[in-house]
Order: C-alpha cells, then sequence, then structure tokens
C-alpha cells in the first residue's frame, strides 16, 4: 500500500477504532518499557551479587589475617628485647586504641544524622491539600434516575 492509501484508510477508522489503536499501542509501549527495566533490574542484580560476595570474600580474608598479623607484630617488637607478654599488651592496646578511634568517629557521625525534614514538610503538605479536596459533584441525568439496580 502506498502512504496516500493508508492515509486514505486512517481517514476512514471511526473514532472508536482511533481509541482503540492508541490504547493497544500505548498498552504495547507500556509492557515493551516494564520488559526493559527488568533487563536492566537483572544485570544490575547479578553485577550487585558479584560484588556482595567479592565484598563478603575480602572481609572473610581480612578477618583470618588479623591474628596473623597481630603475632607477627608482637614477634616483631619482642626482636627488639622487650619481654613477649609486654609485646601482646602492645599490640593489644593498639587495637583497642584503634577501636576506641572508630567508636568516637561513629558517635560523631550518629549524631549528626538529621530526620528528613524537607519530606517530612512535604509530606505534610500533601496530606494538607488532600484532606481539603472534595470529591466534584457529578451531574445526574435523568436516564440514570430511571435505572434501578437490583441488590442480588
Amino acid at each position: 500500500m502506498s502512504a496516500v492509501d493508508q492515509e486514505a484508510r486512517g481517514a476512514e477508522r471511526t473514532l472508536g477504532q482511533l481509541v482503540a489503536s492508541a490504547t493497544a499501542e500505548m498498552s504495547a509501549l507500556v509492557h515493551d518499557e516494564i520488559a526493559l527495566a527488568k533487563a536492566e533490574l537483572r544485570q544490575d542484580v547479578r553485577r550487585a551479587g558479584i560484588g556482595s560476595g567479592a565484598a563478603v570474600a575480602a572481609g572473610v580474608l581480612a578477618l583470618f589475617s588479623l591474628p596473623v598479623l597481630s603475632f607477627s607484630a608482637a614477634y616483631g617488637i619482642h626482636s627488639t628485647g622487650l619481654g613477649l607478654v609486654w609485646c601482646f599488651l602492645i599490640v593489644g592496646a593498639a587495637f583497642l586504641l584503634i577501636a576506641l578511634l572508630l567508636v568516637l568517629l561513629a558517635v560523631a557521625k550518629f549524631k549528626k544524622v538529621k530526620p528528613p525534614e524537607r519530606t517530612i514538610a512535604s509530606v505534610k503538605q500533601t496530606a494538607a491539600i488532600v484532606g481539603t479536596v472534595k470529591p466534584h459533584p457529578r451531574p445526574v441525568s435523568e436516564q440514570a434516575l430511571g435505572v434501578t439496580r437490583s441488590s442480588s
């Protein structure tokens, strides 16, 4: 068919056919967009899973290395001539000092956390607007008055 034939055919279509066609095309577009979003999310979830698995493996290896590094630090200090007990106490105290510094940092950061004030204000404003909205009265037609509905 030529473009002229298609235009002539489109001019002959009724309003109902045009609305049905537009609805079908819009539905297909929405379905395609949803399929695209699902495909993208699958890739992102797969990447996030691999990344989190690598992070967990790194954390486990770092955790396993702490005792080894602690012993090597203590024996390294012991090689300077200090007693072995004092060397282990120095390493333990260093770990406690680092833990204390991290706790102080965490407390300082937690004190800076504030509630989402803009979001709360926006929600309150929206709730106030929605609370004052009244439904539009619909005009009652004469045909609607004559129609009776069964309760069954």
